[in-house]
């Protein structure tokens, strides 16, 4: 895992919020399951995402990375990034 500045407890927040943006239950979610083919997820549903992981972790995340937060693995990467970018 590269996403060393992501540990197990900014996960579970991760994958917390995203199950309640996707109403989806967290076992239906995986690492690599992908939000708009495996959950028909739609843009604006990546846009609460964003802004959710924003207003959580107190970062800002460019638009443009949107296309790289297809699942969770990419979502802890960004997220990643950013916290690392901000310290």
């Amino acid at each position: 895992m590269t996403t060393s500045a992501i540990d197990a407890d900014a996960q579970a927040r991760i994958k917390e919020l995203v199950c309640d943006v996707l109403e989806l239950e967290e076992d239906e979610v995986s690492n690599d399951s992908l939000f708009k083919e495996d959950h028909g997820a739609d843009s604006l549903r990546a846009i609460e995402i964003l802004a959710g992981l924003e207003k959580e972790f107190k970062i800002t995340i460019d638009q443009t990375e949107l296309e790289r937060m297809v699942n969770l693995d990419g979502v802890y990467a960004v997220v990643g990034e950013a916290i690392a970018a901000g310290a």
